[in-house]
């Protein structure tokens, strides 16, 4: 039984290759802007990475909401592939008057994955920690370069 189920995962996990950032772009919602480049979302996920380490990361459109009304500081990383955008739609704007910095990353089961979870996730909020400044620093530099959408 044990042995089936092993075989059953590596068919699925050879059935579903990890898709490129090219091929991940055509999935993306029509709000999608500012888009993370190749490079900056390949940061922003280590970031998370790292954020998740230390427990400072906000994950779920619920979760970030609140903290954002609370006032809470921090990067806010949205997934480009999120349907129906009607999910989370508001966050950018609550995050444009705030004047917080966010940006979309092209895949939601990587923004998942980089926060250490198996499951999918289409928003995460990272706060700054001196663990990591330095990168969370050249992330907040980056993502704030990006230009708003109109």
């Amino acid at each position: 039984m044990a042995r089936e189920k092993e075989a059953e995962r590596a068919a699925d996990a050879e059935g579903t290759p990890e898709r490129s950032y090219r091929e991940q772009l055509d999935f993306l919602n029509p709000i999608a802007r500012p888009l993370a480049s190749r490079k900056l979302t390949r940061k922003l996920y280590k970031c998370i990475r790292k954020a998740a380490k230390h427990k400072q990361i906000r994950r779920g459109v619920k979760e970030v909401q609140k903290f954002i009304n609370k006032g809470e500081k921090g990067i806010t990383v949205l997934a480009g592939d999120t349907q129906p955008i009607d999910v989370y739609c508001h966050i950018p704007i609550m995050c444009e008057d705030r004047s917080l910095p966010y940006a979309y990353v092209p895949s939601k089961s990587d923004l998942g994955a980089a926060a250490g979870s198996k499951r999918p996730t289409c928003v995460i909020m990272i706060k700054p920690h001196e663990e990591y400044q330095e990168t969370y620093d050249e992330c907040l530099e980056e993502v704030g370069a990006l230009p708003l959408p109109l």
